[in-house]
């Protein structure tokens, strides 16, 4: 029952979304910003709220007649605002309820989104109770009924015993203590609705808590219309002496007053009481879906690992780990969040089948926003920005110099035309294939060196574009490029030591990184560890002595796991991150930069974190096989961040 409503409901929000999309477009769809407008429309209820509660008289006889005065004698801006703060709060509480019931029907509220559920519901609850005082204030006859009726109502309960309606009895019995008791209240609750509201929103990673401008506009012009229409006036003054028959009623916030009288006030307290009660259950009833472990994510260009929860969006999982990705409604209907599964398995989800084509579908696109990896995942993205704002050009440039190093390690120089190009230390480019595809390099210069781009270029058994370039590649060639791309770089806001792990070509970003280092007189600590099989490929083994040699801040240790007997090696040897261990068995207090295959890695990563590093303190620069041929080793090529 519980999947067929769910379903129902999926199928009733997208086909709404679907038809606002056609007449608002995607990006300007109200119902994609149903947490953002609740928030904005607050903010409205607030504002407006200040500006009536300066000309508000907190007394018996003042109440009505100010609201009167704010409504007729100044209603081109107190009537108006009268008119904004009631039509907001209505708005508001129409905007919570569908945001609530989108989650719930997307299936949005268990495991992890718990809080955000629990939390959203007492929100919901304080915005009642907020707007249910606020018809006490203007003392009308509606006024009247709502503040008997809520005596009556409380008056069930054990903790008041019918203490409340002595109160209302006669029209002495009210006096102005009532009338600051209802505006402190007034004041007070929706400052405790803001600070759960901040509180709710910042457990969401990414939450936006402002509409785009063109929908707070839109929102503001519908309500001054309807404020100017038809404008919210008092009904006839409150009488205790004689009881209402007809009012002016709000069937958003008093949708449940009349069953006070047409039941009774135990039966309604039992209804709210069960109604919130399963709200707040909701997450943990059944039927619960099978716990599973956590999945990750390998994500492109940023080359980061990110662990992804049970029932987790890629969206929510890579924004919680803090990276910049691109998305705009998170409700599967615009496409900002597109992105490409290179590995691995996922569901979709619901979503706008016209946020997707089917071109792209096949090319193994995704929305991130509601796409749940259910395994170990692969994915590429296209970033809006890089740090520090650089934006990726397409660059042109030609083939200046090449230099073997080694036998399978070719040194690339490339002069930039035009402008000289911008980035960040251990950041990469993206080489421009003919057919469309590209193949990834870190910049092996620092960034101050702008004029000519170093490239360390790793030959690859099998490797289109490696081979080309060891074997018709020339001086003079031109070669276009995308960048700079990619979020590994050097951090410079630390005192930390910094231990570089470089292996094989890994060493390029190394390079990049501890030569802007030397640049701008960094005087951190810095340890280079160069991870190789034997001596040969060591390809620049004096650079790296060079640096130590000059300076004092810098040490170099060369780490080989499989020297020939040629080499005649009485240096270190083994794995490279077990070399790192035996010098620093406590890696607290340090920061480690790791550029080298996925392998070595995920070998380094565990034995790095039970050594104490933390996770904050570890930046890699991984890179594994392409995953559309990671069938085809050994000719397949290696896409590389770092070099290869």
């Amino acid at each position: 029952m519980l999947r067929l409503i769910q379903r129902t409901g999926q199928a009733a929000f997208l086909a709404v979304e679907g038809l606002f999309n056609k007449v608002f477009g995607d990006a300007l769809n109200p119902f994609y910003y149903l947490g953002a407008i609740a928030y904005f429309l607050l903010w409205i209820v607030v504002g407006s709220g200040l500006y009536l509660y300066i000309f508000f008289g907190t007394g018996v006889r003042e109440a009505y007649a100010s609201v009167e005065y704010l409504t007729h004698n100044q209603w081109w801006l107190g009537g108006i605002m009268r008119s904004f703060h009631r039509y907001a709060s209505d708005a508001m509480v129409l905007a919570m309820i569908l945001h609530l019931v989108r989650h719930y029907v997307f299936d949005h509220y268990r495991s992890f989104r718990w809080f955000s559920w629990v939390s959203g519901v007492i929100l919901l609850w304080l915005t009642y109770i907020a707007g249910i005082n606020g018809y006490m204030l203007p003392w009308d006859v509606t006024a009247q009924f709502v503040t008997v009726a809520t005596a009556e109502w409380l008056d069930w309960l054990p903790m008041f015993r019918g203490a409340l309606i002595r109160n209302f009895i006669t029209p002495d019995a009210i006096n102005d203590r009532l009338f600051s008791l209802l505006s402190f209240l007034h004041i007070g609750l929706p400052l405790g609705l803001l600070a759960l509201l901040w509180v709710h929103t910042q457990r969401v990673p990414g939450a936006k808590t402002t509409p785009p401008r063109s929908i707070r506009i839109g929102v503001a012009l519908a309500l001054l219309a309807l404020s100017l229409v038809k404008p919210a006036v008092s009904g006839a003054p409150a009488d205790l002496a004689a009881a209402p028959t007809t009012m002016p009623f709000d069937w958003f916030y008093l949708t449940v007053y009349p069953l006070i009288y047409a039941w009774s006030p135990g039966s309604l307290w039992l209804l709210v009481g069960a109604g919130t009660l399963l709200l707040f259950v909701l997450p943990w009833l059944p039927p619960k879906k099978a716990a599973k472990d956590d999945r990750y994510l390998l994500v492109r260009p940023d080359n980061r690992i990110v662990p992804a929860r049970p029932g987790e969006t890629i969206l929510e999982a890579v924004l919680r780990d803090g990276i910049a990705f691109p998305y705009e409604c998170r409700n599967g209907g615009c496409g900002e969040c597109k992105c490409t599964v290179l590995y691995g398995p996922v569901d979709q989800g619901p979503h706008q089948l016209t946020a997707l084509s089917e071109d792209e579908r096949k090319r193994g696109m995704v929305l991130a926003c509601s796409a749940i990896a259910t395994g170990d995942v692969e994915i590429e993205y296209l970033p809006r920005s890089t740090p520090g704002g650089i934006a990726p050009r397409v660059h042109r440039a030609r083939v200046a110099a090449m230099h073997k190093a080694t036998a399978d390690v070719m040194i690339v120089k490339l002069a930039v035309e035009g402008e000289p190009i911008r980035f960040y230390a251990g950041q990469y480019l993206n080489i421009r294939l003919p057919d469309g595809q590209h193949r990834s390099f870190s910049f092996a210069t620092a960034p101050h060196v702008n004029d000519e781009i170093e490239l360390q270029i790793r030959l690859i058994a099998g490797g289109v574009y490696t081979a080309h370039v060891f074997t018709q590649m020339k001086v003079g060639d031109s070669v276009e490029f995308e960048g700079p791309l990619g979020s590994f770089f050097l951090r410079e806001d630390s005192t930390k030591p910094i231990i570089f792990v470089a292996g094989a070509t890994g060493f390029a970003p190394v390079k990049s990184m501890v030569e802007h280092a030397f640049h701008i007189g960094m005087k951190r600590k810095m340890i280079l560890y160069w991870g190789v099989r034997s001596l040969s490929d060591l390809y620049l083994p004096e650079l790296p002595r060079q640096w130590a040699a000059e300076h004092p801040s810098f040490s170099f240790v060369p780490v080989l796991s499989a020297p020939a007997p040629e080499d005649h090696w009485t240096g270190r040897t083994g794995l490279v991150h077990e070399a790192i261990l035996e010098d620093f068995p406590d890696l607290r207090g340090h920061q480690i930069y790791a550029c080298g295959s996925v392998k070595m890695i995920e070998a380094a990563h565990p034995a790095f974190s039970a050594h104490g590093l933390k996770q904050d303190d570890c930046f890699s620069d991984a890179f594994r096989l392409s995953p559309h041929l990671a069938h085809r080793a050994p000719e397949a090529d290696v896409v590389k961040l770092g070099g290869g």
